[in-house]
């Protein structure tokens, strides 16, 4: 093997590993903005839990987070604006990443 194709194999697995660690702060950013709004509702516990995973779940309806922001925003019930769902959203991914790179390493 050449050194292009080790070069070659070493980019597409640093590709692979930045994507999955993207997927993985996405999810867990939806899980936090789950929970924040689990907390809006006045779900505690296992109630908020089951809920921020039906946000997670709901990133998987269409490509980006726009899904996320829609159900969000429906079941708080005009509490709390779609803008301020992704305000929230962006201040939470710093976070997310975070953790899933504390978790990786």
């Amino acid at each position: 093997m050449t050194t292009f194709d080790d070069r070659e194999l070493a980019f597409e697995a640093k590709y692979a590993h930045d994507e999955e660690m993207q997927f993985k702060a996405e999810a867990r950013c939806n899980k936090l903005l789950g929970l924040w709004a689990a907390s809006q509702m006045g779900k505690v516990g296992s109630e908020a839990e089951t809920y921020a995973l039906t946000v997670v779940t709901s990133d998987l309806e269409e490509a980006g987070h726009e899904d996320v922001i829609r159900q969000v925003t429906a079941d708080l019930e005009g509490k709390v604006t779609s803008d301020a769902i992704r305000a929230k959203r962006a201040e939470l991914m710093p976070q997310a990443k975070e953790e899933v790179l504390s978790e990786a390493g």
